[in-house]
């Protein structure tokens, strides 16, 4: 069966298609998808977009996934599992610049989007069909047929009264779905697991199940009274989200929380000297991301992971909020020297935490007269690197041996890009 009017043989229909404006857009395997248009060679190949032999799995495109690889899969595991699988370091600039374009073609349908994570959103199209002289629906097809032509990625899109079955209809298809979830939601959800509700996880399952709830529809039956008492003080939020009630307002401005970035080294580290050299990477990397992002750290966050898989995590406030890399250095660097005690360390990771917005950042101060060249300085290299790629300028301090004997996070088993 093909469309009467563009003559596509993808349809959807629902009786409440016109009437529904909740849109959650999700890129498909976004990280892999990118490097796959990037590099058309390796469109019949499995690909792993993530760290080294110990790290874990940033993405895993879809032949990679039949094959039984996850995100968040430890590395070792995913190449046993897809041994002939091609891993890619990540390329986050790259992946940027790609949101930034998703993005944009996001607000031109409306100005509520309210940005979940690189790859996906979730938008409000009510009152628009005035404007775009069609349904949100037909806008929101659009949008997809859009990001393909100019992008050369899929996205997937789930089309609903609120996020949270937005979000579920937005799982039902991918890749390149686009399903609705109208007034049958209820029905729908009943017959499924309680982990079909994001935010319940192996833990909370097998509490729910030990209580005798395997499924939402057993959720979706009890009252507040009884479900407070037999689930706790969240057990009444818990059964209307079974039901697929969700109040949630979608807000552009919703607050970001936290900037990060880290690495896990493929050979426990315990210098100073090596630690110090993956650390100022990482500034590079966390500096990068709130310019992009237009904040400031007001705080530093240093995470390290023993070769124990025991956490470290120390925090110090800035005097001012800032996103220079050497700022975030030399404060971060301060914390970890106390920590060099013989310790092996795995991981290391840098946060800015409290977050500030980016027109607090490092302003004119008398007491570090230098502070305007320095941001001079970095406003070139981002053009630079903006211009020529990320490699095309570098400061003295990133380059040379990093002491890790070998590749860092990312660099196992990567092809040439």
């Amino acid at each position: 069966m093909r469309c009467p009017r563009c003559g596509r043989s993808r349809l959807v229909a629902h009786p409440e298609l016109d009437r529904l404006a909740v849109a959650h857009v999700d890129c498909d395997a976004f990280y892999c998808s990118v490097e796959k248009r990037d590099r058309p060679e390796l469109a019949d190949r499995p690909v792993i977009v993530g760290g080294g032999s110990r790290g874990v799995v940033s993405s895993a495109c879809y032949i990679a996934r039949m094959r039984g690889v996850r995100s968040a899969m430890p590395m070792f595991t995913a190449l046993a599992a897809c041994p002939d699988a091609v891993v890619i370091r990540p390329d986050f600039a790259s992946y940027a610049r790609v949101a930034r374009s998703l993005r944009a073609m996001m607000e031109a349908l409306t100005p509520l989007v309210q940005p979940l994570s690189i790859d996906e959103a979730v938008l409000d199209l009510s009152g628009t069909e005035a404007l775009h002289r069609a349904p949100p629906a037909v806008m929101l097809a659009r949008l997809a047929a859009r990001v393909e032509a100019e992008e050369r990625i899929t996205v997937s899109i789930g089309l609903s009264s609120n996020r949270l079955l937005a979000k579920l209809a937005a799982g039902i298809d991918k890749p390149r779905g686009f399903a609705v979830l109208g007034s049958e939601a209820p029905h729908w959800l009943a017959a499924r697991g309680v982990r079909t509700l994001p935010g319940i996880g192996p833990a909370q399952e097998r509490a729910l199940v030990a209580r005798g709830f395997t499924t939402l529809g057993q959720l979706q039956a009890l009252g507040p009274r009884e479900a407070q008492s037999r689930l706790g003080p969240d057990g009444p939020a818990l059964v209307l989200r079974a039901r697929g009630i969700d109040t949630r307002r979608i807000d552009p401005a919703r607050e970001t929380k936290s900037v990060s970035a880290e690495t896990t080294f493929d050979r426990d580290l315990r210098t100073l000297p090596a630690l110090e050299a993956e650390l100022w990477r990482l500034c590079e990397r966390l500096g990068a991301r709130l310019r992009d992002k237009d904040l400031a750290a007001g705080g530093v966050v240093l995470k390290l992971k023993t070769a124990a898989f025991r956490s470290r995590t120390r925090t110090q406030r800035l005097h001012a909020p800032t996103r220079l890399p050497d700022t975030l250095f030399a404060t971060a660097r301060k914390l970890l020297a106390r920590e060099i005690d013989g310790t092996e360390f795995r991981l290391i990771g840098i946060g800015a935490a409290p977050i500030r917005p980016g027109a607090e950042a490092d302003r004119a101060d008398l007491s570090d007269p230098a502070l305007p060249r320095r941001v001079a300085t970095q406003q070139a290299i981002d053009a630079l690197r903006l211009r020529f790629g990320a490699a095309a300028v570098g400061r003295g301090r990133g380059l040379g041996d990093t002491g890790t004997g070998g590749a860092r996070t990312g660099d196992v088993k990567t092809e040439p890009r």
